[in-house]
């Protein structure tokens, strides 16, 4: 499947999450800010590159980026989150109209732990919600990010797990790639980070933890979101978690 082909479908078709499709091409999380919260954001992101590594910004008004020339912003991601006044207001697979309320929005691509799941799954590693065919769940943790401007939050991670005698590996690939979020920010007892229940996930779905693996954390892009609900900018857009925006960059640019 080409990233062209991947986006048909989520244009199209009914939404569902994109782990797995076009492989070996870079997934993006999105917020889309009016134009006077773009810089609280980007002081944000730059304050918090391990769960924010910003990939691209457009100019205000554009829903165009640079991955992927001809893709639209408001349309090619296969469910929007709209958000008014901190609050989720509307999921919807047409994000047109909505961003026609603000002709003056600032999107940013952010980096997706999607990415580096092919190098996982080529090492033989094993990616549970893959192979399960549902979303990778994501937790909302205790740690608080760095404020900027008008903008705060705690971090969301996502989690896979990993077989023990593999979790060196699945680090050591997964850091080779910091603008896809990179090495896991924690491995093992969930606690350590506030999170109480593996099986009730904040965002995505519960996945099976097999006897032998151990539960590893990365830093998530939904982590802009949890910001939303904590700061209360009076509009966003965002992708919803899980459903990413896919585009024509090959996951090697990333690579270190």
């Amino acid at each position: 499947m080409t990233p062209a082909e991947a986006r048909a479908i989520c244009r199209n078709g009914p939404p569902r999450p994109t782990a797995g499709m076009a492989r070996g091409f870079t997934q993006c999380n999105m917020i889309s800010l009016p134009r006077d919260w773009a810089w609280d954001f980007l002081l944000f992101a730059q304050r918090n590159p391990k769960p924010c590594p910003v990939l691209d910004v457009t100019d205000p008004g554009s829903h165009v980026t640079a991955l992927a020339p001809d893709a639209d912003l408001r349309r090619d991601i296969p469910l929007y989150r709209i958000w008014r006044d901190g609050v989720l207001a509307q999921e919807t697979p047409d994000a047109t109209d909505a961003w026609a309320e603000h002709p003056d929005l600032v999107s940013f691509l952010i980096g997706c732990s999607f990415t580096f799941e092919a190098g996982l799954l080529a090492a033989g590693i094993p990616v549970a919600h893959v192979e399960q065919g549902c979303n990778v769940p994501m937790y909302l943790t205790d740690r608080e990010c760095r404020p900027a401007g008008r903008l705060s939050g705690r971090m969301v991670v996502s989690m896979r797990p990993i077989p023990a005698d593999r979790v060196s590996e699945a680090v050591m690939i997964s850091g080779r790639m910091p603008a896809v979020h990179g090495a896991p920010v924690h491995v093992g007892d969930p606690a350590t980070l506030g999170i109480t229940d593996l099986s009730r996930p904040d965002f995505g779905d519960p996945v099976a933890i097999e006897p032998g693996q151990v539960p590893v954390f990365w830093a998530c892009g939904v982590t802009p979101q949890a910001a939303v609900m904590a700061s209360r900018p009076p509009f966003a857009i965002t992708h919803a978690p899980g459903h990413m925006f896919i585009t024509d960059t090959p996951d090697t640019r990333w690579q270190t």
